[in-house]
């Protein structure tokens, strides 16, 4: 039989690794016990030898409600007062999908407006252009 190598999985700046198993693996990693926000994964491989290789996986954390903001960007300079449009909603459970609240309403964007306005004035030139050739 051949040794395998032995991975520790770490999460974060933790001393004591989330779990020490033989590879090959499957692992499942419960983020519901995370606070929200972003994390590293460090995975230690040894081999039967003894060498070891790291990998550092961030990640970000995203469990509780969505926050969907608009009216400002991130990093943005601003001045004056703000129309703000703010909308949280959660997942609800993974077995059933909650329709309510789960969409964020959005203005109509400036592209939208000039598009209508462009076609309301083609066809307002159309139309007199029809008027004028028959009185």
């Amino acid at each position: 039989m051949t040794d395998k190598s032995t991975i520790l999985i770490f999460l974060d700046d933790d001393a004591r690794p989330v779990a020490e198993v033989q590879s090959p693996v499957n692992f499942e990693l419960d983020t519901r016990k995370l606070v929200d926000g972003m994390h590293t994964l460090k995975i230690v491989s040894k081999d039967p030898t003894g060498k070891e290789g790291i990998r550092l996986v961030p990640f970000e954390v995203r469990n509780g409600p969505a926050i969907a903001i608009e009216g400002i960007k991130e990093n943005a300079v601003v001045d004056g007062v703000l129309p703000l449009m703010i909308n949280a909603y959660g997942k609800g459970d993974q077995r059933s999908f909650l329709i309510e609240g789960s969409e964020t309403p959005q203005s109509i964007p400036a592209w939208v407006w000039i598009l209508i306005i462009a076609f309301a004035g083609w066809a307002m030139f159309y139309l007199f252009s029809y008027i004028s050739l028959n009185p």
